[in-house]
């Protein structure tokens, strides 16, 4: 059995929930058997991310036994002399890594995580982000509030999660995202943070943990007033508080507050994250999609076990990337808690998805991923050539900017 075609797709998710554009792989062996796979965030427009997996295939995949993972990645990994983590090169990879997953479980008849180590968990405990309860809204409605940073608003929201069977919520009300690194937050920004964790505490007790997300907006010492104020609510963990470059300083946070640290969803391959464990960083967050693929994620989730700490795979993407992290999950032992994205689209793109009951995942028993594309859907919505990355920063310094500007700026994300 040979690899021998690919075909890609990138469709656009109607309500933005889980990204701009979502790239999509199926791949055909010289026997007829398909897999699919999905890419996650490579930072170029969509129909150029495609044209990068096919090039990538036809140099380096194309006739390969499904078998020989090892040797794929390594031919990817030092592809034009790198041989050293590529954050878009991995994620062309790892779409295409999951779909040879798929072929080779329905080729074993066995689902994925049986070719992993096999079932370790009978079940997956998920979390969800605080989202609006009307897509549409983006996030403020004149009924609901703002839930991404009125904590009132958030507070009512996680109550509405509980409701539906998550233990575990996540909010990121800190500030927007800019390209210019961490910055030192404002008084305002902080009192925002700590408010909006205060209501959701009070809101859910002990019914639910609570997920404190950041995206890298601070300085080190900016992130540690931030935690110091967070500590009386007992947060789950603290998200990436610096710069995804910035392993050394997420340590420093991390050894000063009592609050766990997380990190990993801009990161790939188990060399980064074999540095942040080093770092004092407890909880991982891969993102399979990006990180390297079922195998390398499994390697970094091995990992975990030698330092006792824990993975948490990040999910901000489509269903098919959602449901090869929860393969690498149900087979590993360190795993925490698995992200998960609930939308109409979400459900329409599969013609058989992985069931979710109460807050949990449950495994599936079909071969390979368990799941069937419903390719009318991907072509329903389709990308337009040059359009919107998949995940976007504001453009402007916020440093030199006053409070209005940077708070109409959090409100036009």
């Amino acid at each position: 059995m040979k690899l021998k075609d690919i075909e890609t797709w990138v469709t656009v998710p109607p309500t933005g929930i889980g990204g701009s554009f979502w790239v999509i792989v199926r791949i055909t062996t010289d026997n007829g058997i398909q897999g699919i796979g999905e890419c996650y965030g490579i930072p170029v427009s969509g129909d150029i991310a495609c044209q990068m997996v096919e090039d990538t295939f036809e140099r380096y995949i194309q006739g390969e036994s499904p078998h020989n993972i090892e040797t794929m990645f390594r031919k990817v990994y030092s592809a034009g002399f790198t041989q050293r983590p590529d954050i878009s090169m991995m994620g062309v990879f790892s779409g295409i890594e999951i779909a040879v997953w798929d072929i080779l479980g329905k080729a074993l008849e066995q689902p994925v995580y049986n070719l992993l180590g096999g079932q370790f968990h009978s079940r997956l405990r998920t979390y969800t982000y605080l989202y609006p309860k009307r897509p549409e809204d983006k996030g403020y409605s004149e009924t609901s509030g703002d839930v991404y940073h009125d904590g009132d608003a958030a507070a009512q929201r996680a109550l509405d999660y509980l409701e539906m069977g998550f233990t575990a919520v996540k909010q990121d009300p800190a500030g927007p995202y800019s390209f210019q690194g961490g910055r030192e937050l404002s008084l305002h920004e902080l009192s925002r943070s700590e408010y909006s964790v205060r209501r959701i505490r009070e809101a859910v007790g002990d019914r639910a943990d609570i997920l404190f997300g950041t995206h890298g907006q601070m300085t080190t010492s900016s992130a540690i007033r931030l935690a110091k104020r967070l500590e009386p609510y007992d947060p789950l963990w603290f998200e990436e508080p610096c710069p995804p470059d910035q392993i050394g300083a997420m340590g420093k946070v991390a050894a000063a507050t009592s609050i766990p640290v997380s990190t990993g969803e801009r990161l790939t391959t188990k060399l980064e994250f074999h540095e942040c464990l080093k770092a004092g960083i407890s909880i991982l967050q891969p993102d399979i999609g990006r990180s390297g693929g079922i195998w390398e994620t499994k390697k970094i989730a091995m990992l975990c076990e030698l330092y006792n700490a824990q993975i948490a795979p990040h999910i901000y993407c489509g269903p098919i990337a959602h449901a090869a992290a929860a393969h690498v999950a149900f087979s590993s032992p360190a795993f925490l808690i698995l992200e998960t994205i609930q939308t109409d689209f979400h459900t329409d793109l599969l013609k058989k998805s992985l069931i979710w009951e109460d807050g949990y995942m449950i495994p599936p028993v079909e071969p390979g991923l368990g799941i069937e594309l419903n390719e009318k859907a991907i072509l329903a919505n389709p990308y337009e050539t040059g359009g919107r990355l998949h995940l976007e920063m504001c453009q402007v310094s916020l440093s030199s900017n006053n409070q209005k500007t940077i708070t109409e700026l959090d409100q036009s994300k």
